[in-house]
């Protein structure tokens, strides 16, 4: 696809959908690898009192199931670094793209930035990057990530339930994540029963 376009930020969603259809691939144990390398880069250009804690997540981080490329990393920050514009230029110059994610039904507002895009379509190793204080309920995706990384059968499910939305919805990113949110909170809850 040829766009006159020149940045990212200028993409419409429907120029999302096109360019970078939702693709799920056979499970790569170098992902591990690869988020430790980003994890060290990260590390060794920002302040440790800023960027407290990074976590693998998603479904690169579990073992054994498909999964779209990308490298998802959930990082902690204290509130006040929350849209920071120092910490945003940091995140920039290691080449990412920064992007608010509004607050919408119980997930407050955070930053998000994604690297590995090209405006033509075209894909680098794609990172992204979801940057909140601990606080926020974004962190209880590290208890969906252990709860399938030890619970075969429920990640197979999962697993089947993205390849049948990855075909339905292939270039609707979002109604793609969308379609995954009942299974989530449905895991959610199994765990939270579990704790009680």
């Amino acid at each position: 696809m040829t766009t006159s376009k020149t940045s990212l930020y200028e993409l419409t969603k429907e120029d999302w959908n096109t360019l970078f259809p939702v693709e799920l691939i056979e499970h790569d144990p170098n992902w591990t690898h690869i988020y430790a390398t980003e994890r060290q880069r990260i590390r060794s250009y920002t302040d440790a009192n800023t960027v407290l804690t990074i976590e693998h997540f998603g479904s690169s981080s579990i073992p054994h199931i498909k999964a779209k490329p990308y490298i998802d990393m959930l990082i902690d920050i204290p509130a006040h670094k929350l849209f920071d514009i120092n910490l945003i230029d940091q995140f920039e110059a290691l080449g990412y793209a920064y992007f608010k994610v509004p607050q919408r039904d119980h997930i407050d507002a955070y930053m998000s930035f994604g690297k590995g895009y090209h405006i033509d379509g075209r894909k680098d190793q794609v990172f992204h990057i979801h940057m909140c204080p601990r606080e926020n309920i974004m962190w209880e995706q590290l208890k969906f990530r252990d709860h399938l990384r030890t619970n075969t059968r429920r990640a197979k499910e999962y697993e089947h339930l993205k390849i049948k939305l990855a075909e339905q919805f292939r270039n609707d990113r979002g109604a793609y994540v969308l379609g995954k949110n009942n299974f989530i909170q449905e895991t959610m809850d199994l765990i939270h029963q579990a704790n009680i």
